[in-house]
C-alpha cells in the first residue's frame, strides 16, 4: 500500500469508529474502495497487517452493514470483495444504517412514550420537551427520505444551493443590496 493510499485508508478507519464501526471495519472499507480491483481476504489481511480471522469477522460485519459485496474473478475460486465505486451509494448506505440503528429505535421509543399521559408537571414539561424532539427527528427523517430518492446529479444542485438561498434569505450577509422581492 503506498502512503498515498495508506493516509486515506487510516483515516477511515479513525472516521469508521465515529459512524458506528470499528477502525478495522473502517480500514478494511476504505482500502477496498480506493482499491480498483476486488481483493481478497488473504489480501485485505496483508496489507493492513491484521489476522485473517479479523478480516473475515469483519466482511461480515461490513455485508451486513451493505457496504462491501462478493465479486468473482475469472479463475480464481476464492472469495473477492468490494465497495459500492458510487461515492453516493456509499453515503446512502451509511446513512441509512445509521438510521436504522440509531435513529428509528429513537423514534420508536418517543412515539411509545409520547402515548403514556403525564403525571405531574414535571412529566408535562418533558412529554413537550420530547414532543418537539420527536417531530424536528420525524421532519428529518422524512427529508432524508425525499433527497434518496433523488439522483446524484440532482442532490449536488440542491447541495450547491445553500449559498444561494443564504443569500436570498440574508442579502446583508452577501454584500449584495436587497431586491424588492428579498425586501421584509
Amino acid at each position: 500500500m503506498s502512503p498515498y493510499v495508506q493516509r486515506f485508508v487510516m483515516h477511515i478507519g479513525e472516521m469508521g469508529s465515529r459512524w458506528g464501526l470499528n477502525r478495522t471495519l473502517g480500514q478494511m472499507c476504505g482500502l477496498l474502495y480506493v482499491t480498483p480491483e476486488p481483493l481478497n481476504a488473504d489480501e485485505i489481511a496483508a496489507t493492513l497487517n491484521i489476522s485473517r480471522s479479523n478480516v473475515s469477522m469483519g466482511l461480515k460485519e461490513l455485508k451486513t452493514w451493505r457496504l462491501v459485496q462478493p465479486a468473482s474473478v475469472p479463475g480464481d475460486r476464492r472469495e473477492y470483495w468490494t465497495t459500492p465505486k458510487d461515492v453516493w451509494e456509499v453515503f446512502r448506505v451509511l446513512a441509512e444504517e445509521r438510521r436504522r440503528r440509531e435513529i428509528d429505535p429513537t423514534l420508536s421509543m418517543l412515539r411509545d412514550t409520547l402515548l403514556d399521559e403525564p403525571a405531574s408537571a414535571q412529566d408535562r414539561y418533558a412529554r413537550e420537551r420530547m414532543q418537539e424532539m420527536h417531530d424536528l427527528v420525524e421532519l428529518l427523517n422524512n427529508w432524508v427520505d425525499e433527497m434518496n430518492g433523488l439522483p446524484p446529479k440532482t442532490l449536488i444542485r440542491l447541495l450547491k444551493l445553500g449559498r444561494k438561498i443564504k443569500q436570498l434569505l440574508d442579502p446583508r450577509r452577501s454584500g449584495k443590496a436587497p431586491t424588492k422581492a428579498t425586501r421584509h
